[in-house]
């Protein structure tokens, strides 16, 4: 099936969009953290999971969502918010602990909310399942519009928080569906070690939900593949476990060399982004001219948003407290 194409066109500035923000963040994070991985260092201390590679599945996956459908996501989320509309300026701000942020500051890049967008993240393994599974419970109690999707990568599959929410989706066949970011690893550890099936969307029918494994980190693919899936919780069918193959270009965070890969790099070798411009092009979507100015705008829109971020004030000592519930 062929997509219009202005989604087409709209996924890959997406992508763009994704990738030259986690491009600028990983400049502002370096900064005075050398020669020695100085961690609290800089603008931008602690902490940082960027998405490169992983572009595909928030352009994808989100581009077929509706205003009403909500995102729980887990430590590396900036992809998924990207795509799902999260304001880049307010975001930015609160990666840098702004006073401007999403949270005020409080959050950081784990720890990202946005209601306006039913957008939010947490960066404890697999913590986003029970919130999205509560979701689609409500809505379907309530009898109103919306699915919830709950991201995680494969790593958190083997968490026992997984194996209790996709019985409750099943068992009560609730507007679900999870996403399975399959980028091979957990941490440090290769998915061939950790996981005893080779496919975790195989599991599925074992809740009573149907199971679709999406191949080759495409946009396109995975677009047409959730709206699949929509279309089943929106019938009233239930939930789906959406596994969708992904690279992750870099080490779990940065300043981690990833020396764990070696001899299986040929896995991590392919960009996205470039890939998905250059299929573009040649299917004329695009033309050279108008990719370069889609790149052009969307960097000057990221440049803007680390600039209000960089002059954005810190919040004030006296209310470090505040929001604080324990």
């Amino acid at each position: 099936m062929s997509l219009p194409a202005s989604i087409r066109r709209s996924m890959f500035e997406t992508m763009v969009r994704s990738r030259l923000w986690d491009d600028q963040l990983t400049k502002q994070y370096w900064i005075d953290k050398t020669p020695v991985f100085a961690f609290g260092a800089g603008p931008l201390p602690g902490e940082l999971h960027t998405s490169h590679g992983q572009e595909p599945v928030g352009a994808g996956v989100c581009a077929a969502l509706r205003d009403e459908d909500m995102i729980t996501t887990g430590h590396r989320p900036h992809h998924i918010a990207v795509a799902r509309g999260v304001d880049l300026k307010e975001m930015s701000a609160e990666l840098f602990g702004k006073k401007s942020g999403l949270s005020g500051g409080r959050g950081g890049h784990m720890h990202l909310y946005d209601k306006r967008v039913n957008f939010s993240s947490s960066g404890i393994i697999a913590e986003g399942l029970g919130p999205a599974a509560g979701m689609a419970f409500a809505r379907k109690m309530q009898k109103k519009s919306g699915v919830a999707l709950s991201f995680l990568g494969d790593g958190a599959v083997n968490q026992g928080a997984f194996h209790e929410v996709m019985n409750i989706v099943g068992l009560h066949k609730l507007p679900f569906i999870c996403v399975i970011e399959d980028n091979k690893w957990a941490v440090t550890t290769h998915k061939s070690m950790s996981t005893a099936c080779e496919r975790n969307s195989d599991r599925a029918g074992n809740y009573g939900m149907v199971g679709e494994f999406v191949e080759g980190n495409d946009p396109e693919s995975i677009y047409l593949a959730t709206q699949r899936a929509l279309e089943r919780a929106k019938s009233g069918e239930g939930g789906t476990i959406l596994e969708i193959e992904t690279v992750r270009l870099s080490g779990h965070f940065m300043g981690d060399p990833a020396g764990y890969i070696t001899g299986k790099k040929s896995e991590y070798q392919v960009d996205p982004v470039p890939v998905y411009r250059a299929r573009l092009i040649a299917e004329g979507i695009l033309t050279e001219q108008e990719a370069s100015d889609i790149e052009k705008v969307v960097g000057a829109e990221v440049d803007e948003a680390i600039t209000f971020a960089l002059e954005a004030d810190y919040p004030d000592a006296a209310d470090a407290v505040n929001c604080t519930f324990a």
